[in-house]
């Protein structure tokens, strides 16, 4: 029973990844540390919605805030995530960049 209690907490993470703005953010913090503005300016959604999916993204114990002044930076907080994360970004977002470039010549 301990491996399914395993395998159930492994479906949630990859439930919690699996929605685009929360898998480009963490796209965006595997270059490093970003306050909620920086990584904000990826996206065209609203502030507040940024902030859900961050936090949604802090509540599962993958990211870390630490509040400076008025900022808060967030950082990958689990070496796993940043591993599967490279992984899909090598594996899929190189694709779709190549597959682009051949439709163009």
């Amino acid at each position: 029973m301990e491996a399914d209690a395993g395998i159930s907490k492994v479906a949630l993470i990859i439930k919690s990844i699996a929605h685009p703005i929360r898998l480009k953010i963490l796209c965006i913090l595997l270059e490093g540390e970003q306050s909620v503005g920086e990584i904000h300016s990826h996206f065209s959604s609203t502030y507040a919605n940024t902030s859900q999916h961050l936090q949604k993204l802090g509540n599962m114990g993958l990211l870390r805030g630490e509040k400076r002044a008025n900022f808060i930076y967030y950082s990958i907080q689990d070496h796993r995530i940043q591993e599967v994360v490279r992984l899909l970004k090598k594996l899929y977002c190189h694709e779709s960049q190549d597959s682009t470039k051949r439709k163009k010549k």
